[in-house]
């Protein structure tokens, strides 16, 4: 049980560093690393523990633990980049639902997996850019195209990069991560332990 939390606050520490690698545009949003991060801890974790690693982010930020790309606290959510914060607990969650839990299995790609893994990733990413721009459309009382047009179209190149690492990169976590997570892993290994011992 513990391995899995580990793993939960593993990726809220990886969201965090991503923080590093910023490219600054014109608006205040800047183009960051963390949403891909954000929809790696749905895809390779499942929704609980991928959601949880989220909020386990999500709360260092608001007491103050400079993760976010502004300074931290719940004055955030003031800010254009709140909505796209809130977007990341969504994303995981629903990232993490569409993939489900990782089984060892997966390390066999199946067609149809790779399907719902793109399809998890891509409405991830597409989840986040929405909520962002909801949010500023909200906050800064603009029409909703304005609000795509601030704040999802100059993402659109670099959500499309993320997106094409963030697959084969989930393909290649999720097995891992099953060992440590999987409680159908680990019940059988447990099991087989108990009967190496006999």
């Amino acid at each position: 049980m513990r391995n899995r939390y580990v793993f939960a606050a593993a990726f809220a520490a990886m969201i965090a560093v991503s923080g590093f690698f910023i490219v600054p545009l014109p608006g205040g949003i800047p183009v960051v690393l963390k949403n891909m991060f954000v929809v790696l801890s749905g895809t390779v974790l499942g929704s609980f523990y991928g959601g949880l690693a989220v909020i386990i982010f999500i709360i260092a930020g608001l007491i103050g633990i400079p993760v976010f790309v502004i300074p931290g606290g719940p004055g955030v959510f003031l800010t254009p980049l709140g909505g796209y914060i809130a977007g990341y607990f969504v994303a995981s969650l629903c990232a993490g639902l569409i993939c489900g839990l990782p089984k060892i299995s997966e390390k066999k790609v199946r067609p149809l997996f790779l399907t719902r893994l793109c399809l998890a990733s891509f409405l991830g990413f597409a989840i986040i850019d929405l909520c962002g721009a909801l949010y500023l459309m909200y906050l800064n009382s603009i029409s909703f195209k304005m609000a795509v047009v601030a704040g999802i179209v100059p993402f659109i190149p670099g959500d499309l990069l993320k997106f094409a690492l963030s697959v084969p990169l989930a393909l290649s976590l999720r097995p891992i991560s099953a060992r440590y997570i999987n409680p159908d892993y680990i019940d059988a290994e447990k099991g087989g332990q108990e009967k190496s011992t006999l």
